[in-house]
């Protein structure tokens, strides 16, 4: 199990936690390989109930490395504010822990649309036609958020 928050004075409840992993770009996903080497790497994503989904090319080593060894974590970093003066930096982020899977065809459609929907509200039947020509080529991985941690400087 993660180790809570140390400084409990920036700890954010968990549902602003989760609010931030609704509404961030992007995230940083960690992972680790068979080799024992940590591995971390920004990219898209969709938070659906307890679980997020990405999406990633058939190979390489993001994927080596969750089929290695499932557990990840996964990062966002809302707004912050460089403080200069007073050598901080005012933020707000979260952090997933959790199990990643590679999904099957079902999920994978509904998850993939999700991310269309995030990404490209006004464009959904370009979304779809674009889906529709890459979808074979395409992995999508599920995180089953286990817990959640949140941050905050304001």
């Amino acid at each position: 199990m993660p180790r809570p928050v140390r400084r409990k004075d920036r700890e954010i409840a968990v549902d602003e936690a989760r609010g931030l992993l609704a509404t961030c770009a992007y995230g940083v996903l960690a992972s680790v390989g068979e080799d024992g080497r940590p591995y971390a790497i920004p990219l898209h994503y969709v938070l659906a109930g307890d679980c997020l989904y990405f999406h990633c090319a058939r190979a390489g080593q993001k994927l080596d490395n969750i089929r290695a060894n499932p557990a990840v974590s996964f990062c966002v970093v809302g707004e912050t504010t460089v403080l200069p003066g007073k050598f901080a930096t005012e933020y707000e982020s979260a952090v997933a822990f959790g199990t990643a899977t590679e999904i099957g065809a079902g999920e994978k459609q509904e998850a993939l649309v999700r991310i269309i929907e995030k990404y490209s509200p006004d464009c959904i039947a370009e979304g779809m036609k674009y889906l529709a020509g890459k979808f074979e080529q395409t992995v999508v991985v599920r995180i089953d958020i286990d817990h959640l941690t949140g941050k905050a400087r304001r």
